[in-house]
């Protein structure tokens, strides 16, 4: 049991989700995989076909002019003989969980490029035991690391805070897992940090920079990432101004001074999160999830830090009917690991699966009673999206447009 903290009084927002996020009325789903036209900032085409499946054929090269890898890579080289030092000084801050991903980056720009890698980790709200596990791992294999752990009443506020009025406890964590790696970059004047993949063009969202290696630090940052809304608005909830800081990045004058550049390895290596993994566990310590798959979905090798992840991924379900196993099944269908009616298949056996594994240490965490909690989820819950059909609690909610019905809308 966590030490009570300070929280607001319990006041659920009256909300129009469909119109928050500019969700079409018409739910479709992709003719190639099993994602929909509600995932924020998706595109599909004249045939049906979303952005993410086509950017995939580029990337697997199933169509002429498609990504030129050995090109890529040149770049990478280039990029890195540019920004190298010599002089034991670190060259590239690597935004590091000890995950896949970040554990791949790292170790690649180590081994093949010659870089000198700073680790950089914003702490999860509550680590899991495997993931703290694989964190250490990743750092014995040979990284030096800088983990910071925000003061721990205001990140159960900004929690709570964020679940209840944006209807995503993660994104305290997101503010820092974006900012933080910049005040690092910008205290070490350190011009380059590597991300892994761009989540907008691997998984369906914004194509802006599907073919540039970065990303800017402004406004892509707050629309991408920080779903439209800065740290500084939380202080409109009660969070108070100095407590933010923390929250934010250098400023843009900063930023400029040093030179810094976020890039991702994904632009410059094809980015296959399968691969990663047989690479990690073989390089840098990481291992699976002991407790067999991740709730909500069949994979066992992603997100595993954090005890408020599920919830993350849960919540996108409430808002969207895209969960964890639709986002997983999905990429593996763009990657050739499976066909599109084993994706369906998956889909409904775990997609919306209730994150239960730690629901009492997130109600401790943010401190709300199990009825204020589904009281919150339901005002996230788009009547074009969803229908009550009877029943108590989660099993009265049913998909009205799921991807296994036989009506679903394909393309």
């Amino acid at each position: 049991m966590l030490r009570p903290v300070s929280f607001p009084p319990f006041q659920p927002p009256v909300i129009d989700v469909q119109a928050r996020y500019r969700l079409p009325s018409e739910v479709r789903y992709c003719r190639r995989c099993v994602i929909s036209n509600q995932r924020p900032r998706i595109t599909f085409d004249a045939e049906g076909v979303c952005s993410a499946c086509r950017y995939a054929e580029l990337k697997h090269g199933r169509v002429e002019r498609a990504i030129n890898w050995t090109q890529r890579e040149r770049e990478l080289a280039a990029l890195c003989d540019r920004t190298r030092r010599n002089d034991g000084r670190f060259d590239v801050v690597v935004p590091c969980s000890g995950g896949k991903d970040s554990g791949y980056v790292a170790h690649v720009l180590k081994t093949k490029y010659g870089m000198h890698p700073l680790t950089v980790t914003w702490a999860p709200h509550w680590y899991t035991d495997i993931g703290r596990e694989n964190l250490h791992s990743m750092i014995h294999s040979g990284f030096s690391n800088i983990c910071f752990t925000p003061d721990g009443a205001v990140h159960r506020l900004m929690t709570r805070l964020a679940f209840v009025n944006l209807g995503d406890p993660f994104q305290p964590f997101i503010y820092g897992q974006k900012n933080f790696p910049l005040n690092v970059a910008a205290m070490y004047d350190i011009p380059l940090i590597m991300y892994g993949e761009n989540g907008e063009v691997e998984y369906g969202g914004d194509m802006k920079n599907a073919f540039s290696p970065t990303h800017d630090t402004g406004g892509d940052m707050v629309k991408h990432y920080f779903s439209g809304i800065s740290p500084e608005e939380w202080v409109q909830h009660g969070v108070h101004e100095h407590d933010l800081a923390v929250y934010r990045g250098p400023s843009q004058e900063r930023i400029q001074a040093v030179g810094i550049q976020c890039h991702f390895m994904g632009y410059y290596h094809q980015w296959i999160p399968q691969e990663l993994y047989y690479y990690c566990s073989e390089n840098t310590g990481f291992q699976a999830n002991p407790e067999g798959r991740s709730e909500g979905t069949y994979s066992k090798y992603a997100s595993l830090d954090d005890r408020t992840d599920g919830f993350h991924y849960w919540l996108a379900f409430i808002k969207f009917g895209i969960g964890r196993c639709t986002s997983d099944a999905a990429h593996e269908i763009r990657d050739g690991h499976i066909e599109r009616d084993e994706g369906v298949a998956l889909v409904r056996q775990f997609d919306g699966e209730f994150p239960a594994r730690h629901f009492e240490e997130f109600l401790d965490y943010t401190g709300l009673t199990e009825a204020q909690f589904h009281e919150s989820v339901n005002v996230w819950r788009s009547p074009h999206l969803w229908a009550r059909e009877g029943g108590a609690g989660l099993a009265g909610w049913k998909l009205k447009h799921a991807v296994w019905h036989d009506d679903a809308k394909v393309g």
